[in-house]
């Protein structure tokens, strides 16, 4: 009868802990990785309106009577200005969709402020502007990959607690784990753009 319990033992409970203790880290190195990868999405958003306030002043002197653009700008930054976002907004779906909601706008409004720039050749030639310009451009591109990075770390996550054997895991030590929101395309940002004639 001992025989028997120590073969159930190391055929069944042996490998079990074994499962346990390679793959316990796993969900919390995960975690950390798609928090520091939302960290970086915001280190560039935050890069991205601290240029607007200099990209607005150099356009306004050219473009004064292009009041409402700035007065859009300056509305959709202080939007994006006045959400409170830390980690805990990456369990919270709802306050994630609203701090993507303000970046789109953003996004948008700094797409009207261009349109105004093209109006204006002599500001399109000012090397204040142009410097301005490549930054902000050289951001959103940082942008896009922050979030592509997030994403992927959120894949990654997400798949630990979905997948043996990191869902058995989960269950096991990190009951307190929850799949991850990650970032989606308004419908706006969905629509092709509409080429005029």
């Amino acid at each position: 009868m001992k025989k028997i319990l120590l073969i159930l033992l190391l055929v069944i409970v042996l490998p079990f802990f074994y499962l346990i203790v390679t793959n316990y880290n796993n969900i919390p190195k995960l975690d950390e990785n798609v928090k520091e990868k939302w960290s970086q999405v915001q280190n560039q958003y935050k890069r991205r309106a601290d240029l607007i306030p200099n990209l607005v002043e150099t356009v306004k002197a050219y473009a004064e009577h292009e009041k409402s653009t700035f007065v859009e700008v300056t509305e959709a930054r202080s939007k994006v200005s006045a959400i409170n976002i830390n980690e805990n907004t990456l369990n919270n779906p709802a306050l994630l969709q609203q701090f993507d909601s303000a970046q789109a706008g953003l996004s948008s409004a700094l797409s009207k402020l261009m349109v105004v720039v093209e109006k204006y050749p002599e500001l399109k030639a000012n090397q204040n502007f142009q410097a301005l310009q490549s930054q902000l451009e050289g951001t959103e591109n940082r942008i896009s990959v922050a979030r592509k990075d997030f994403i992927e770390a959120v894949k990654l996550y997400n798949l630990e607690l979905r997948t043996m054997p990191g869902k058995l895991v989960a269950a096991i030590v990190h009951p307190e784990a929850e799949l991850k929101e990650t970032f989606t395309a308004s419908p706006t940002e969905q629509e092709a753009p509409k080429v005029k004639f």
